[in-house]
């Protein structure tokens, strides 16, 4: 089974950069695209960047050209640089990752993410 675990989370000032890990417990043959997610407190989860295999990437308007998100497909691990953080990035982060062929999803348990001064 794959196992996803989230590292790096914490509290940092409006300014500040963070880099969170997520390490999968599988193969690189069979993880597809991973991604990380967050829900802000009192709202919906909402997708942040997700990156394939072959190191494809997308991110949401509110974060790109502040988070970078990338992989190492040797260790099974992905990334999330994040700066010049804003207190609206305050959320629990939680790492995804796909499995092929038949597209079963994994979620970490999240890490906490608080922008505050």
């Amino acid at each position: 089974q794959v196992q996803l675990v989230e590292s790096g989370g914490g509290l940092v000032q409006p300014g500040g950069s963070l880099r969170l890990s997520c390490a999968a417990s599988a193969n690189i043959f069979s993880i597809s695209t991973m991604g990380w997610f967050r829900q802000p407190p009192g709202k919906q989860r909402e997708l942040v960047a997700r990156i394939t295999r072959g190191r494809s990437i997308s991110y949401a308007d509110s974060v790109k050209e502040r988070f970078t998100i990338s992989r190492d497909n040797a260790k099974n691990t992905v990334y999330l640089q994040m700066n010049s953080l804003k207190p609206e990035d305050t959320a629990v982060y939680y790492c995804n990752a796909l499995r092929l062929p038949d597209y079963t999803n994994y979620w970490g348990k999240g890490t906490l993410v608080t922008v505050s001064s």
